[in-house]
Order: structure tokens, then C-alpha cells, then sequence
């Protein structure tokens, strides 16, 4: 495969493969601290059951789960395609890395503060920002006011709020990032979404990137790994359009016909709304099978692909 001689790895692949290098750690380092607004200095990379090497055990997602220097857990998760349920899926990432790393008979003092950072490709409910954060905020059903931790409390966890103590989350929505780069976090997003830096650049973790993250440095090994990576995200990405398409043009030209007809009993508008909602329940249905086609193609076992799918073995077996 062949690319321009500045080209940089895209992140998704970064993040799982050499940004886990402590050498690395800078880039990390740079780009958590512009987002949670303060300096964040990694220990080391951990391993959790959802963050996994092989490429069958997660299709579409990517996990680097981190430490820092408080023993705060902090969850890096990148997203290339739609999933409904992707809320549900943070919730699920940050319970599973909490209770990971607390042991039978540990004190609740060992629960850690964990951060969720989701950096999605696709546009993840609706707002008009691109960058969202969460966290648990507990207010007063008839006063209004926020709970505070006791002095004790502050002096030991050196937090001000009881919220404070529970995850948070942040959601960059690179895609819909559509301004010149002003701050240091702006240049991240667009590094994040176009995989280009400015040559002048002045943050420090995009000047180590631009070193570490060049295709043209890989050794032949990460390089065939990369060719590998980049062309099942193309796989991937033909797979769900072809998919969408087909499912939108059934739709409409099955489903609206039909309910055309039925408009004319009931009503024009009618007929075409129902005609409409039947042909894209079924090319959702029908999208499930192209996917499912897709990735038994590409090698993947039946269990991965009735994971993301939601078909039976034996619907997969029969494709």
C-alpha cells in the first residue's frame, strides 16, 4: 500500500499499538492534559478484558486503558462507525475498568476515579458542539444546591464536589469539527479528524507525533500490521454504506410503493410514512446480513460477528 512520505498512522491504530510505548507516553500525555484541563503525567498502560491486541476480539473499537500519576484510571476509547448503544457501552467500559481493579476485601477507599474519553467518527446524539463532558452532580431536590464533601473528605480526596469522586465523560465528535484550529485542543481535534499537523506547531505532544506516528517509520512489521488495520476499516466502511444504501433503496422503492397504494384508501401522507418506516426496518435488517457477510469474508469467527451483529450462529452459518 502506498503513502505520501509525511503521512501520519491514523490514531485509532496509534493508540492501540505505539502510543502504549512509554517513550510514547508524551503524545498521551499532551493531548489528555489540553482535554481535562490539567497536567496528566501516564504511569503506565494497563490491560483490562476490553482492551485487547487481536483484531477479531474488537471490530470496530480501539481501548487504551491508562494510569496516572494519583492512580486515576483513565479509559481512551475510539469509535469508527454508528452504534446505537454506544452510551450504554461507555456506562458498561467504566463500571467493568472500576471493579477490574479492586480485589475481593479491599476497602472502598480503593475504588478509582475513572475518566471515559470517547473519540467518535459519527454523529453521537445530537448538539452542536463537538466536544461534550459528563460527570454526576448532585443537587438538592428543594434547595437547589450542590453537594459538597465534608473538610475531612476534601482533605483526603482533594475534591470539592461528591460528583467529583464518580467517572466522567468526554465525547469528541471529530466530525463535526468544522473550525480553524485557535487553541491547543483545536489542533488535537483536527489532528484527530484529517490526520495532519501543522509544521509550526507549538504543542509538544503533536511535534512528538508528527516523529512517532509516521508510516514511513514503522518497522516491516508494524507496517504490515497497519496495512491490515487500514484496510479493514475500508472493508468495514464499504460494507455499511453498501449496507445503508441498499436498506434506504428498498425502502423507499418497496415500502413507499406499497404504501402508496395504501394511501390511497387511507391517505397519501399516511401510506408514504408507513411505507417509509417498513422499508427501513428492513433495510436495517438487511444491513445486520451485509455486515455479517462482510466480516465471515474477512475471516472472522461466528462469535465476533453475532456479537456486533445481533444474528444467531446459525443465521451466520447459512450466509
Amino acid at each position: 500500500m502506498a503513502y505520501k512520505g509525511d503521512e501520519l498512522v491514523r490514531f485509532d491504530w496509534a493508540i492501540k499499538r505505539l502510543l502504549r510505548q512509554k517513550a510514547n507516553f508524551v503524545v498521551l500525555e499532551s493531548f489528555l492534559s489540553e482535554l481535562l484541563g490539567e497536567k496528566v503525567k501516564i504511569e503506565r498502560i494497563l490491560e483490562s478484558e476490553g482492551n485487547k491486541e487481536s483484531e477479531d476480539d474488537k471490530f470496530n473499537r480501539v481501548d487504551l486503558l491508562a494510569e496516572n500519576e494519583k492512580r486515576e484510571l483513565m479509559l481512551v476509547e475510539v469509535q469508527n462507525t454508528s452504534e446505537l448503544y454506544y452510551f450504554q457501552r461507555m456506562l458498561y467500559g467504566t463500571s467493568k475498568a472500576i471493579t477490574e481493579y479492586i480485589y475481593e476485601g479491599d476497602k472502598y477507599s480503593e475504588v478509582r476515579k475513572i475518566y471515559s474519553v470517547n473519540i467518535v467518527y459519527f454523529d453521537l446524539g445530537q448538539g452542536d458542539d463537538y466536544i461534550y463532558h459528563g460527570k454526576s452532580v448532585f443537587k438538592g431536590i428543594h434547595t437547589g444546591d450542590t453537594l459538597k464533601l465534608s473538610v475531612k473528605q476534601r482533605n483526603t480526596f482533594v475534591k470539592e464536589e461528591a460528583g467529583d469522586l464518580f467517572p466522567e465523560y468526554y465525547i469528541l465528535r471529530v466530525d463535526e469539527f468544522n473550525r480553524h484550529a485557535v487553541t491547543p485542543l483545536d489542533e488535537w481535534i483536527r489532528f484527530l479528524k484529517s490526520g495532519t499537523i501543522d509544521e509550526g506547531t507549538t504543542v509538544e505532544g503533536l511535534k512528538a507525533a508528527k516523529e512517532c506516528l509516521r508510516v514511513a517509520g514503522l518497522s516491516p512489521e508494524d507496517r504490515r500490521a497497519y496495512d491490515r488495520h487500514v484496510d479493514a476499516v475500508r472493508v468495514q466502511w464499504d460494507v455499511l454504506t453498501t449496507a445503508r444504501t441498499e436498506g434506504w433503496d428498498e425502502g423507499w422503492d418497496g415500502g413507499w410503493a406499497e404504501g402508496r397504494m395504501k394511501g390511497l384508501e387511507e391517505g397519501r401522507a399516511e401510506g408514504r410514512e408507513e411505507g417509509r418506516a417498513e422499508g427501513m426496518a428492513e433495510g436495517r435488517v438487511e444491513e445486520k446480513f451485509v455486515i455479517a457477510r462482510g466480516m465471515k469474508a474477512d475471516g472472522l469467527p461466528v462469535e465476533t460477528i453475532a456479537k456486533y451483529t445481533g444474528l444467531s450462529a446459525e443465521e451466520i452459518e447459512n450466509l
